[in-house]
């Protein structure tokens, strides 16, 4: 389009709507010259209201209402009202009214990012409509369909209209920006999902993901929290989403395909490349920056990259993953954030983990570039895939966590979860990849007296176990395992790791098997929290018909959740008989103080087993990962939850260590909560615990969930999770505290915590302390130490910044 003199585009010349040709930004409108006319006689639009009210029937009916924004935001392929008021009486023979959106900044009606619509009629090719309803007088009502396929993104909206007496083209004004988001209602929308209940809890839900082994609530082999409040709702959210997206530079013509926005999401969520939102880091020091496992939600990291432009620091795969989640769902995406234990990383598309001996069994670390992570997280987003052959529709893997680039680019996916599950490792995109994480066999590689290397095992079932997300309406585990892969040891399982190889750099691994076995090794390893002697047992089992004699050698280090270990530091040989078709366990102890000096993040070790059969010179090899437990923060609600009212809950935590944890402080947030972001309490000492009381309020009703985390250079993975009905604002007249703005400093006035255990040091009513204290404070928080028992109380103050 030619632009004006106002900088408005003519559109006569584009093919859409030859109703109209060029009008201003202005109130007044412009001849073709760019000069002023008088409105006499025009059709001029006095007022629109897009009835954009967060409660109201639009908002309701799009499943918008949640956005902490006062604009108006829709979901496409989906109609919605506006009403509009004129200066004078509506005569529809002589009166021409069209709607027009842009969006981007070089809006083009060629690329979908110019829309005309005139009302009563509809863009052919472009699935835009808008009708007529109602009039009277002075006012129209009218309701607007958008194409399913349209961009995604913040739009520009203004009307025209075009009368005898000329034409008028009211200005563009803030309050009228409408945002258009993917509409996985929509049949026609190919993010379309058909289960309402998967809908409430991949779109709307806000509550994280938690995926920690608890007694009675079975969930992993891991005991880890991956625990993220998505608060995809959030005011500043969706600007945040759309700015990644501009950051990146991704043309808004390409913004109706969730492929390719999934795609870039995955690229733009780890800063490589590309400057995008967290910088990875699994260093273990943190200095610089915020624990990763300290982060309770994503609303901090996503405002404070729209609010720097710059790279927060840091995170890991859980953080980015969660991450993805709340971008996903904001941009009406379903997505779920999805664990996969003992999950591979190959690094050179051989699909599948080397590891390599030396004569002696003894693992040639500098060779081992493959790695099995402990656990790592991804996402799975739903939606059609129309650049594949059919069947491949539906779950797509997108994993945001910089492993290997791309095309060049720090990304993954989308990968649909069906090509994964069969081995058709080269469908787009990055299929090979995401095989491998879940279903390759670890072969062990001897290396013989030439120099050159053998195969003198493979482990079929060690990748891939307890493929894991949250289940729809409960916080209890879904084993979906089932969808990546057939079941372990069956034909097709083995056919798909079989075809993937083909594609692999050691396609002859499958052809010549010469490997087999009489002995099989197992470890069980019992619970064990951090602070605690780890006990463990090998198993041995002999299938054959005559007693074997093992050699054995268990070497045992700490390790990075990446699968990456440090030195062994504890190294044990053993000589095991085993009766025919009996088995033998063999027990081993590594206490506190063994690993304590060598502890890494998350708790991490790896045991290595190696030797040889006696009588038939079988190689013994297998690896087994293990994690300590860290205990859980416990949350108790002290007061009703109420909108707009402050009320109170308690956090309570019992130091595990005979040391004492420093510098810990507390993280919390709640999506629909107003909360503060950090709590520094200063030194735990051992065994001590802290009850700590900490006021919040609820800004949205509904159920939320308040997250709470604890990190120390001692200690982290500490989490706890509350789950909270909240309740409407009281009817007018009862008292209550107004709700704050989100981000508004928290009221001066103190925090006593309600409930305590006998014994336990308390402040008297007049204010006096009980017991020897010391104060820490902060700019906005003061905490009072009780020191003089194993049991202490916390009480915090607040104060504004001045």
């Amino acid at each position: 389009p030619t632009p004006s003199p106002s900088g408005r585009s003519t559109i006569s010349d584009r093919g859409q709507s030859n109703l109209f040709l060029k009008a201003s930004r202005d109130e007044a409108p412009t001849t073709s010259e760019g000069n002023f006319c008088s409105t006499e006689g025009m059709l001029v639009i006095k007022k629109i209201d897009l009835m954009n009210g967060r409660m109201g029937a639009n908002r309701r009916a799009h499943h918008t209402d949640e956005y902490e924004y006062d604009n108006l935001i829709i979901r496409r392929g989906q109609p919605f009202d506006m009403k509009l008021h004129f200066q004078q009486p509506y005569d529809s023979d002589d009166h021409r009214v069209c709607l027009e959106f842009l969006v981007g900044s070089n809006p083009q009606p060629s690329k979908g990012t110019h829309i005309l619509v005139p009302v009563g009629g509809s863009l052919p090719g472009m699935d835009w409509s808008a009708e007529m309803t109602s009039s009277d007088d002075n006012t129209m009502c009218i309701r607007v369909c958008p194409s399913p396929r349209a961009v995604i993104g913040k739009y520009q909206f203004s009307v025209k209209t075009r009368s005898k007496a000329g034409e008028y083209a009211a200005p563009f004004d803030p309050n009228n920006e409408v945002y258009i988001l993917f509409n996985p209602w929509c049949t026609e929308d190919s993010v379309h999902m058909p289960q309402s209940d998967c809908l409430k809890e991949y779109v709307l839900k806000q509550g994280g993901f938690d995926g920690k082994d608890q007694p009675g609530k079975p969930w992993s082999p891991a005991p880890m929290t991956f625990f993220l409040v998505s608060p995809q709702f959030d005011q500043g959210i969706l600007d945040a989403c759309l700015f990644m997206l501009d950051k990146r530079g991704m043309p808004h013509a390409s913004r109706s395909d969730p492929i390719m926005v999934s795609r870039v999401v995955s690229a733009m969520v780890n800063s490589l490349d590309d400057n995008g939102v967290l910088v990875g880091n699994w260093t273990g020091d943190y200095s610089r920056g915020t624990n990763p496992s300290a982060w309770v939600g994503s609303r901090d990291i996503l405002l404070k990259y729209l609010r720097t432009g710059y790279p927060v620091l840091y995170g890991q795969c859980w953080v980015f993953a969660g991450v993805v989640t709340s971008v996903l769902r904001c941009l009406g995406i379903a997505t779920r954030t999805v664990t996969n234990y003992n999950s591979a990383h190959d690094t050179d598309v051989s699909l599948t983990m080397d590891i390599y001996f030396d004569e002696n069994m003894k693992p040639l670390e500098h060779l081992n570039a493959d790695s099995v992570w402990n656990f790592h997280v991804w996402n799975d987003c739903w939606m059609k895939r129309p650049d594949l052959p059919s069947g491949f529709d539906g779950w797509q893997v997108v994993d945001a966590t910089p492993q290997e680039s791309s095309s060049g680019i720090f990304c993954c996916g989308p990968c649909s979860v069906e090509a994964i599950k069969n081995g058709l490792v080269y469908m787009k995109y990055d299929a090979s990849f995401c095989f491998a994480e879940v279903n390759s066999d670890k072969v062990y590689w001897q290396r013989q007296a030439d120099g050159t290397f053998k195969i003198v095992y493979v482990e079929e079932k060690a990748i891939g176990h307890l493929i894991s997300t949250k289940a729809v309406g409960s916080h209890q585990r879904q084993d979906i395992t089932g969808l990546y892969k057939h079941p372990e040891g069956s034909e097709a399982e083995r056919k798909a790791v079989e075809t993937a190889a083909k594609h692999g750099t050691k396609a002859h691994i499958y052809t010549n098997k010469e490997w087999g076995e009489d002995i099989s090794v197992t470890v069980d390893t019992q619970e064990a929290y951090t602070g605690q002697d780890i006990s463990l047992r090998v198993i041995l089992k002999n299938r054959s018909s005559m007693p074997r004699t093992v050699s054995l050698n268990l070497f045992v280090a700490v390790m990075y959740y990446t699968g990456v270990t440090g030195s062994n530091f504890k190294q044990e040989q053993r000589q095991v008989q085993i009766p025919a078709g009996g088995a033998q366990q063999v027990p081993m102890v590594i206490s506190y103080p063994e690993y304590k000096p060598h502890l890494v993040d998350q708790g991490a070790m790896k045991l290595s087993i190696s030797g040889k059969v006696t009588e038939t010179g079988q190689v013994i090899a297998k690896e087994h990962t293990f994690r300590l437990r860290t205990p859980d923060l416990t949350l108790t609600l002290l007061g009703p939850a109420i909108v707009g009212q402050e009320t109170q809950v308690q956090i309570v935590f019992k130091n595990p260590l005979p040391v004492t944890l420093t510098n810990a402080t507390f993280h919390m947030e709640g999506s629909g909560l107003s909360t503060p972001n950090t709590m520094t309490v200063g030194d735990i000492g051992p065994h001590q615990t802290v009850r700590l009381c900490q006021n919040f309020t609820p800004l949205r009703a509904g159920c939320r969930q308040l997250v709470a985390s604890l990190d120390s250079p001692q200690l982290s993975q500490v989490h706890g999770v509350l789950t909270i009905d909240v309740a409407q604002n009281p009817p007018s007249g009862m008292s209550g505290s107004p709700a704050p703005a989100r981000g508004s400093p928290p009221r001066n006035h103190s925090g006593v915590c309600r409930a305590h255990k006998a014994g336990e040091k308390n402040v008297s009513p007049g204010g006096e302390l009980q017991d020897n204290i010391s104060i820490s404070s902060s700019a906005d928080f003061s905490f009072l130490h009780v020191c003089s028992s194993p049991s202490f109380c916390l009480y915090t103050n607040f104060f504004s910044r001045i």
